[in-house]
Parts: structure tokens; C-alpha cells; sequence
């Protein structure tokens, strides 16, 4: 029964929650066509919007640790759902996304992703995404703020595996930034799919920023070590067990 009832608390909390994103979209939309500020005060309210039902329909609080950057800088952070979007532009003051390229194409995703300097990608095409990628950012590089990718490409749930993906250094390379990782355990909570939101204090946590100009091989080798292992940690302090 318990069950049950927390299922059906979270398909209250899901539905309401996409159905306010158009909606606080349209109150934005003039604003944002002016100023790229508007963009950020809409993607901020709805993003602490979020966070505050999730904490008072479902249960699921959110916590942010360690100091968000607020100056040019990569951040890559571990991706397991939706959540970790919605704290992530909570906090950060200029976020824009390496996104995937169905994303982009949504209306909504489409113009205030672009009026963010969001870069699209097609994940299906390797190395013609990445090629774009560089170029997307090169061009898009006097854009001020917190350039967000995820190293891994993709959500990847809680104890699985994947492999760190080579864009992530590249664009360390190029746009001679420090980099600021991030780890999660948002997926123990709220996962990649499904209605069910479990009830407890999802965590972001940035970790200290690895400054630029360090070799390709060992920045990879460090930004994997140190996101996987903060994952981890995050991940057994909210009960999960692999």
C-alpha cells in the first residue's frame, strides 16, 4: 500500500511538473526575447519550482555541496536524470549545455536553449558530433558562464559503468578552462525512466575545480577517478547497494 500511495504521489508531482514548464514559459517568453536574462530567471524559477514540490509532494529533497562556480568555467558533471539538470541550472548563474540534438529540436528546449548558447549534438554520429561540438563552442566561446557537459554522454543509472568519452577532454583542451566535476546520486531517487520518486535527500556535489592545462591522458584519468569515486560515496550515503 505504501508503495502504491508514494507511486501515485509521484505521478501527481511529474504531471504538474511539466505541465508549469510551458506554462512559467509563456509569463518568460517576452523577457527572454530581449535579454538572455530572462532566459536564466525562467530556467532558475522553474528549476526551484522543482525542487520545492519534489520536497513537499514526494519527499525528495535536494542538497547541493561544495562551491558552484560563477565564472567562466567546464563543468562536467555525472548525469543519472532529470534532477541533476534541474539543481545543476538552480544553481549555476550562467549555465549553458552540450544537450543531444532531439532536445534541441523540442519548441521549448529549442528557443531558450538557444538564446542560452546551448550546443546540440547528434550522439549517433560520432565523429562528425564532435566535430560540431568544437565548432559550436569555438564560435560560441565569448558566451560568458559555465559551459555544462557530461562526460559520459548520456544518463547512466546508479552501479552501471560507462566509459568516459574523449569530447569532454577536447573541449578542456581547447577552451583552456579550469574544470569544475560534479558528482550525484539523484538516480537512486529519481531515475533515467519511470513515474516513481523514492523519498530521501538527493546530493550534487562540486568538486574541486582541476585547473587547465594539464595533458589530455591525465586530465581523463583524473576527472573519471574523482567523479566516480565521489559518485560512489554519494551513492552508498543514500543506502544504495550495488
Amino acid at each position: 500500500m505504501g508503495y502504491a500511495i508514494q507511486w501515485l504521489r509521484s505521478l501527481i508531482f511529474v504531471v504538474q511538473m511539466y505541465m508549469m514548464m510551458p506554462l512559467m514559459a509563456i509569463v518568460f517568453v517576452p523577457w527572454a526575447i530581449i535579454r538572455r536574462d530572462g532566459v536564466y530567471t525562467y530556467i532558475r524559477n522553474y528549476a526551484h519550482y522543482v525542487r520545492w514540490t519534489a520536497a513537499w509532494m514526494v519527499g525528495l529533497k535536494t542538497e547541493v555541496r561544495g562551491e558552484a562556480p560563477t565564472d567562466q568555467v567546464l563543468v562536467a558533471s555525472k548525469h543519472q536524470s532529470f534532477l541533476d539538470v534541474v539543481i545543476l541550472v538552480s544553481v549555476l548563474p550562467r549555465s549553458r549545455f552540450i544537450i543531444k540534438k532531439e532536445l534541441h529540436n523540442m519548441p521549448i528546449f529549442h528557443f531558450f536553449g538557444k538564446r542560452m548558447g546551448n550546443v546540440p549534438v547528434d550522439r549517433g554520429k560520432r565523429k562528425q558530433a564532435i566535430a560540431k561540438m568544437m565548432q559550436d563552442v569555438a564560435s560560441g566561446k565569448n558566451l560568458p558562464g559555465q559551459l555544462v557537459i557530461y562526460p559520459q554522454g548520456t544518463r547512466i543509472a546508479p552501479g552501471v559503468k560507462a566509459p568516459y568519452k574523449v569530447g569532454v577532454g577536447l573541449l578542456y583542451e581547447q577552451t583552456g578552462l579550469d574544470c569544475v566535476p560534479a558528482a550525484t546520486n539523484v538516480g537512486v531517487f529519481w531515475p533515467k525512466r519511470g513515474i516513481y520518486r523514492r523519498p530521501g535527500t538527493a546530493v550534487l556535489e562540486f568538486l574541486p575545480r582541476i585547473p587547465a592545462g594539464l595533458p589530455l591522458e591525465e586530465f581523463m584519468v583524473r576527472l573519471e577517478t574523482e567523479i566516480e569515486s565521489a559518485s560512489d560515496r554519494l551513492l552508498a550515503e543514500a543506502g544504495f547497494q550495488k
